[in-house]
């Protein structure tokens, strides 16, 4: 992995902070966390905003509507506009981090034109529809039934933890097809109009007040044939790579957040005298080689999946599950250097902190990325 920059690269670097030296002092207010209608138009109104200058979709490939750039030159943008304090893509987080570059390596012409370049414009919102309240961990052990009629699939079952079910326009939607396959057979990858007669959305409140998860209750809806992504049972097969998108390359630009949070507590011990703590110091220089060597990860994922098409492989599990803990870790040390002054709950940091604690199980639980990293990087036999 060459890690240096070509004059090219740097001069992408300079003409992005040039950018966002200009634009970003006249965005509006962020509305309020409760205000999803509002953070919707804001994240879409930033995502247009970065088509219109040619940053939107950067590393997608260019016939699916992005710029095709090089992996190094989607780290600068994310280094970048996490430095400047950009907005993060909030409310297109499903779309342009997982059903969008799915789209893209799995669907046919016609639905790549269909979805893509509304989700590059900031017109649409996806969310996810994949765990189930029954299924826990296992994925594959999902019940939500979908059964052929005419052109149609007709879907019943529920789901929980839907990402912004609230505001989407669309469902990446797991549902069975043959019940009487194998569990991880049997399976296909819908796209579903959240608009369509049948679906009820529930938001879920979480630990930190917010409600960018809801549960999604699905009676008899109905969704053409035509919008299944991959075959009829190779569900499995696209959802993999789905996951890989989720696990390899989705959460890049929070490492680089992460550094930014490790630097202002550093700074914040040095104020308030917590520096003088040796535990305390040493605890903060293992945060800080664990982000690097995190950073680096991030690096070898990008550009393995660069090597193969775009896809991120397993290595991104590797890269979740440590992220995982490290990031709990990182809030559990700025409860440390704040003491009492981080136990404010409408303090940026409470609310950080509290969100690390999903991050164990988000995206798959640790258990799993073990189960993976075990399995199908060392070769170890399944367990029983």
């Amino acid at each position: 992995m060459d890690l240096t920059y070509t004059p090219e690269e740097d001069e992408f670097r300079v003409r992005l902070r040039e950018w966002l030296g200009e634009v970003l002092p006249g965005l509006p207010p962020k509305p309020s966390p409760d205000d999803w209608p509002g953070r919707r138009a804001y994240d879409l109104g930033w995502q247009r905003m970065l088509y219109d200058a040619g940053y939107a979709g950067l590393h997608w490939p260019a016939d699916a509507g992005g710029r095709g750039a090089t992996p190094t030159q989607h780290l600068i943008f994310l280094e970048e506009t996490e430095k400047a304090g950009a907005p993060y893509v909030g409310a297109n987080f499903v779309g342009l981090l997982h059903a969008g570059p799915t789209i893209a390596a799995e669907g046919t012409p016609g639905q790549r034109a269909r979805w893509l370049p509304p989700v590059l414009r900031g017109e649409e919102v996806w969310c996810q529809g994949f765990s189930e309240p029954d299924a826990g961990s296992d994925l594959a052990a999902l019940r939500t039934r979908a059964w052929r009629d005419g052109d149609d699939y007709v879907v019943s079952g529920s789901k929980i933890w839907t990402s912004h079910a609230e505001v989407a326009d669309w469902c990446e939607l797991l549902v069975r097809t043959d019940v009487k396959a194998p569990k991880h057979r049997g399976i296909s990858w819908l796209a579903m109009p959240m608009d369509a007669p049948g679906i009820t959305v529930r938001p879920l409140r979480t630990l930190a007040g917010s409600t960018e998860f809801a549960e999604v209750f699905l009676d008899e809806v109905r969704v053409p044939v035509a919008n299944r992504v991959g075959e009829e049972n190779d569900g499995w097969r696209v959802t993999m790579v789905t996951l890989s998108f989720e696990r390899g390359t989705a959460f890049v630009g929070e490492v680089v957040a992460c550094r930014r949070v490790l630097g202002e507590l550093a700074r914040q011990a040095r104020k308030s005298g917590r520096w003088d703590d040796l535990t305390l110091r040493r605890r903060l220089g293992r945060l800080n080689a664990e982000f690097r060597a995190l950073w680096r990860l991030t690096q070898w994922n990008v550009g393995e999946a660069e090597r193969t098409g775009g896809v991120p492989g397993v290595g991104g599990s590797v890269f979740k599950l440590r992220y995982s803990h490290a990031r709990q870790e990182l809030y559990d040390t700025a409860a440390e250097v704040l003491g009492p002054d981080g136990l404010d709950l409408d303090a940026e940091w409470t609310l950080d902190r509290l969100s690390s604690l999903s991050y164990t199980i988000a995206a798959g639980t640790s258990q799993i990325q073990r189960n993976i990293v075990a399995e199908r990087i060392l070769g170890l036999p399944k367990g029983r």
